[in-house]
């Protein structure tokens, strides 16, 4: 009989790696997250609260796990930053937390979440450095980059990922491009919603201070897709903002509309203020991504990359392993 994979969620934010992992029936035995938070509506929707901050977590601490799976800070990598990338003194340094554990626990394989400047900071040095380590670690590595939009996700939302297996596997992950759904935010616009209203001063004033098409209006007639949402969004960006038009008024997003944007589930709960909600979507994934990678992984490990096979030891279930590819 097969043995269930298990994985853990670090820097799990708000458990969208975690929805589209479990989605596949795999399950978490850990996760760690250090916004308070974010912690909190992880607790709501999953049932348990995260463990802190991994940097205070000692290796051992961790279980052992088939797949590690990490969306590690972005904010240090990203345009819309300082793009500090290593430089950054806390969140720069938690890639080295990632490599610490699966150096550690040497899971069967790991994916990881970050955004597209990663491969150009440096001039390239940094994503050549990552790839590097993950080298050294033991993993072959695959890198994606994809968008959102191409998974029938309302939004454009470029992510990029590392897909690592085992070098003992003697194979490397091999990503198979499902074929492109897309779809516009007009069919998830909700009529008269409350509580979002910019007021017609910021409007008037500041959101079309010029006349050069920004920022983005999109209302229930929108086939195309919406910008990137920000953790910041609800800061009210004139340039790279997205506003609705709703009943003649201009309003921010509704918490369902960031819901279909990210491809969360509409009875996915936030039990925090709108504006911890606005960051803690932002800094989320889009789930359909996750779950297409997940998906492939799942199916590499247990009939393309390694056969499990499971037995009881000191309490813990184990596996074996059996290449069932010719090497390479």
């Amino acid at each position: 009989m097969q043995k269930e994979i298990t994985f853990i969620d670090l820097f799990a934010g708000i458990g969208g790696m975690r929805m589209a992992f479990e989605a596949h029936g795999m399950r978490c035995v850990f996760s760690s997250e250090w916004d308070k938070f974010a912690a909190q509506t992880y607790a709501a929707n999953f049932g348990e609260t995260p463990h802190g901050d991994i940097t205070k977590i000692e290796s051992e601490e961790v279980p052992s796990h088939n797949i590690l799976s990490g969306g590690f800070p972005c904010q240090p990598f990203s345009a819309i930053g300082k793009r500090q990338g290593f430089g950054h003194e806390t969140q720069g340094n938690l890639f080295f937390e990632i490599l610490r554990i699966l150096k550690a626990k040497q899971p069967n394989a790991f994916l990881l979440e970050n955004v597209p400047g990663i491969r150009t900071i440096d001039d390239g040095k940094v994503f050549r450095f990552i790839l590097d380590e993950l080298d050294e670690a033991g993993y072959r590595t695959t890198f994606l980059s994809l968008n959102s939009a191409d998974y029938a996700v309302p939004q454009k939302r470029n992510r990029v990922y590392f897909v690592g297996v085992r070098k003992d596997y003697g194979v490397k992950f091999a990503y198979e491009n499902p074929k492109p759904k897309h779809e516009g935010i007009g069919k998830y616009i909700e009529r008269n919603a409350k509580g979002y209203a910019v007021s017609d001063h910021i409007v008037n004033k500041y959101l079309f201070k010029k006349d050069d098409g920004k920022p983005e209006i999109v209302e229930e007639s929108t086939t195309a897709p919406v910008k990137t949402l920000v953790s910041t969004y609800h800061k009210i960006q004139r340039l790279t903002g997205t506003f609705v038009r709703d009943n003649g008024q201009i309003r921010l997003l509704s918490e369902n509309e960031c819901k279909a944007i990210m491809g969360f589930p509409m009875d996915f709960v936030f039990p925090v203020s709108r504006t911890q909600m606005y960051r803690q979507m932002g800094n989320s994934v889009a789930v359909p991504v996750i779950k297409s990678i997940a998906h492939q992984l799942k199916e590499f490990l247990v009939t393309g990359g390694v056969k499990f096979s499971s037995r009881i030891d000191e309490g813990e279930l184990e596996w074996e392993q059996t290449t069932l590819l010719k090497q390479v």
